[in-house]
């Protein structure tokens, strides 16, 4: 369980995120997928970074009963920076980075496919924010990078999520193709972008951010500031209290967390 890089072949990392059931992550292994990330973007070893989370899905975001747990607010705050470094990381590495999505990708996940350079998706992928209904507010900004406006709010206000194949007629997933597929259509993008020039690949990912109309950091942290608000008006601890009550989510309970 954890985060693991590994060198899948000449000049492509892999950074596997493992933390089952449900990929679920606590305050720490947001912290680990961040510092994985700078240093496979930091060698030079590398050209290109793949980023995976095999199992029954990519990321349901949080671990809320690490929340739930903390009778103060150190796991909230833990998790807001967590979450923050590690979608910095996805923008900020050296190089690109391809998200290689199966399953579900709700939450912190949004907020790590939303940075990535590229999005290989499995048939099987669906893609949403459930923030409002867990108490909390945040990665409006990188949903509104995989949609256009006015599909990323009503998505947002409802927590409904969309198809691998929804996104890829929006041209925000490159490819989808079967679960069993995945990894090998990951790498194919990936050596295409290997056999580039280094160097002048991480040109091209500075030029391109600096491009960038919106500061996805920057973004993201007044998102997360109005999370803190509802936490200390008790509307937050009341819907994660709700979510992980099996009387009152069943269905979900197992689902997400």
């Amino acid at each position: 369980m954890g985060v693991s890089t590994s060198l899948a072949e000449d000049g492509i990392a892999v950074v596997t995120v493992s933390y089952p059931p449900v990929n679920a992550l606590p305050v720490s292994g947001w912290y680990e997928l961040a510092r994985a990330l700078r240093e496979a973007g930091q060698s030079l070893d590398h050209r290109v970074v793949v980023l995976e989370a095999p199992g029954r899905g990519f990321n349901a975001g949080v671990d809320i009963r690490e929340i739930q747990r903390d009778p103060g607010p150190q796991a909230l705050i833990g998790a807001n920076r967590g979450c923050a470094e590690a979608f910095a990381a996805v923008y900020e590495c050296q190089l690109p980075v391809i998200a290689a999505v199966q399953g579900f990708c709700l939450g912190g996940g949004i907020g790590l496919v939303g940075n990535a350079d590229a999005i290989v998706a499995s048939e099987d992928a669906t893609f949403g924010l459930p923030e409002l209904d867990r108490g909390a507010l945040g990665a409006a900004t990188h949903l509104a990078r995989l949609v256009p406006p006015h599909l990323m709010r009503p998505l947002y206000y409802t927590g409904r999520t969309v198809t691998a194949q929804e996104l890829h007629r929006h041209g925000s997933v490159w490819r989808v193709v079967p679960r069993d597929r995945l990894r090998d259509a990951a790498l194919e993008l990936a050596r295409e972008i290997a056999a580039k020039d280094g160097y002048l690949l991480r040109l091209a990912k500075e030029a391109i951010n600096g491009i960038d109309p919106v500061d996805v950091r920057r973004s993201y942290r007044f998102e997360q500031g109005f999370t803190f608000e509802a936490n200390l008006a008790g509307a937050s601890d009341r819907h994660r209290a709700a979510f992980l009550s099996p009387e009152l989510a069943p269905e979900l309970s197992t689902e997400e967390v």
